[in-house]
């Protein structure tokens, strides 16, 4: 399989603190690759880093083979990348339509961008019933659906999702869950993280276990889900490698 990611002994440091310390991880064309582990483990530190948002203190990012290093974030988009970031980011102030226009701002075609429009309204519906609601006046869910919708708007081929079920009603989980299945199930390339550690191993394909910055545990999601240290992991205890 084409490696479309490949993060190599990465560490990220604030000042004194090393937010990451030495991560290798990987992420195949089609792959749903999932990065987990409490607060505060480095995971959306590990996403800042991959797209350029923070210099790494050292080590190296490939995507498609190529080290992004000196590329600064806003020519990544150009290489297929797009973040979904925690929180959403979307502009409340604009329509749904315009959010999702300016997904596609680095292209601007017509057809393209007609082709995204369709493909929000097929995954997320509520939102193509929404186009012209000021985006601010949407619910968390349909917020995060429309976050999503938007990087979709760019055509990536590596989409990176931070926290997709932070602060949402499990009914809306379930969709947007459902929704991001459904868009790798097209062959889009996918690294997720996400603390609800049940639903981001039953999501993905193969995932690694970060502990304070450190992988402990990697491997295949559905063989993770069974180990005992992640099942501790799930009643507060703490990983060991």
């Amino acid at each position: 399989m084409t490696e479309v990611l490949g993060v190599t002994e990465l560490r990220v440091r604030y000042g004194g603190i090393e937010a990451v310390k030495g991560l290798s991880l990987t992420v195949a064309q089609g792959e749903i690759v999932t990065l987990i582990g409490a607060n505060g483990a480095g995971k959306t530190s590990t996403l800042k880093s991959i797209v350029g948002l923070v210099p790494p203190a050292s080590g190296s990012v490939q995507i498609f083979g190529k080290s992004i290093a000196g590329v600064p974030t806003h020519r990544l988009s150009g290489w297929g990348v797009q973040l979904v970031p925690e929180g959403r980011a979307i502009f409340g102030g604009l329509s749904v339509r315009e959010n999702l226009l300016l997904g596609a701002y680095a292209h601007r075609d017509p057809e393209r961008i007609e082709r995204g429009l369709a493909r929000t309204r097929a995954l997320f519906p509520r939102l193509g019933e929404r186009l012209d609601q000021d985006a601010g006046t949407l619910s968390g869910g349909e917020q995060q659906m429309l976050a999503i919708a938007r990087a979709l708007m760019a055509e990536p081929k590596l989409l990176l999702l931070d926290e997709p079920s932070l602060g949402l009603a499990p009914k809306i989980v379930g969709e947007v869950f459902a929704a991001i299945r459904e868009i790798a199930a097209g062959g889009l390339t996918i690294l997720l993280v996400e603390q609800n550690t049940r639903l981001a191993l039953q999501t993905a394909h193969r995932a690694y276990v970060l502990v304070t910055g450190e992988l402990v545990l990697s491997g295949a999601a559905a063989e993770l889900a069974r180990d005992e240290r992640v099942k501790a992991a799930y009643l507060g205890e703490e990983i060991r490698a």
